[in-house]
């Protein structure tokens, strides 16, 4: 089939290759979103997707909205038999949806009905739930509502992040999405209803989803900061400052601690929650690198009577 491919991000990038390599499918062309200031310096950047499409000579199409003329003109110059995506982040409109004859066929990091919305990983993840995976399905106008073509599963590890696992999914959904296009051109993949039950939403992770409650459970406070790294970064204060948390660990068994109270050990950071204290092992301070939690409390020198969420 003649494909045109959708994609910004790194995460993106898996599926692309995988497609490029199908030596089954044209990949036409590729649409991104428009290039971005990055780094220190500010300067414009293309998207990981269009960088590799470049490097492939691929045809990069950038529109600003997908509703632009110009863009829905080439596209239907280009005539896609379908067009797979994979968090483009924009929203299609209609007269997109019916240029290419099979539909665009998004892969979606979630096990649909669950989790639709913009970021299902860090929601499995801070939902504990112990397994997730990918899915296929023929775009609607709805929220990630359109009927499916296949899945494949991931379990989620105790130490996972939202990036550990959102990678390996990357990988896992590249081909999973390569077989649905491969699927679609033999006829022998037929797009099926999602079940109605079991809907949940993934609505885009704030910086104050992400902002620690110490009354919370430990667990809980545990699955926030995976759930929240390496974006937005999950964060308490401190001293009045911002403090950023990227790796805990629950220590089941002390509950001494009321949340938020520190107790520093030699090598060790011990904080309260609602029920068992966890144990801080990587912080980044506000305007400084990520370090070990014992060297930031070394620094800080935490005396008696403050607490984390002051």
């Amino acid at each position: 089939m003649k494909l045109v491919f959708a994609g910004t991000p790194e995460v993106a990038v898996p599926a692309l290759d995988a497609l490029i390599a199908s030596g089954r499918h044209e990949v036409a062309a590729v649409v991104t979103r428009p290039d971005a200031h990055a780094g220190r310096g500010r300067r414009m950047v293309a998207s990981p997707v269009a960088q590799r499409a470049e490097a492939a000579g691929i045809e990069v199409l950038k529109p600003v909205r997908p509703r632009d003329p110009e863009f829905l003109e080439r596209l239907r110059e280009i005539a896609p038999d379908c067009c797979p995506v994979v968090a483009y982040g924009a929203l299609l409109p209609k007269a997109a949806l019916d240029i290419p004859a099979r539909g665009w066929v998004n892969l979606h990091f979630s096990l649909l009905p669950a989790w639709r919305g913009a970021a299902p990983v860090q929601h499995s993840i801070m939902a504990g739930d112990e397994i997730t995976g990918a899915s296929t399905f023929l775009i609607e106008e709805g929220l990630d509502s359109g009927p499916l073509y296949g899945t494949v599963t991931e379990e989620i590890r105790p130490t996972d992040t939202s990036g550990d696992l959102l990678t390996r999914l990357a990988f896992a959904g590249a081909g999973l999405l390569a077989a649905t296009m491969d699927g679609i051109e033999d006829g022998a993949l037929k797009a099926v209803p999602q079940p109605n039950d079991g809907i949940t939403l993934a609505p885009k992770i704030t910086t104050e989803d992400a902002h620690l409650d110490w009354a919370t459970p430990a667990l809980r406070i545990d699955r926030v900061v995976r759930g929240c790294t390496p974006a937005p970064g999950a964060w308490t204060t401190f001293r009045g400052e911002r403090l950023k948390l990227i790796h805990v660990q629950p220590v089941p068994g002390r509950d001494d601690l009321a949340p938020g109270v520190p107790a520093v050990g030699k090598n060790s950071v011990h904080v309260g929650t609602g029920s068992y204290a966890v144990e801080l092992l990587w912080v980044q301070a506000q305007g400084k690198k990520p370090m070990r939690a014992a060297d930031w409390a070394r620094g800080v020198r935490i005396g008696d009577g403050e607490r984390l969420g002051d």
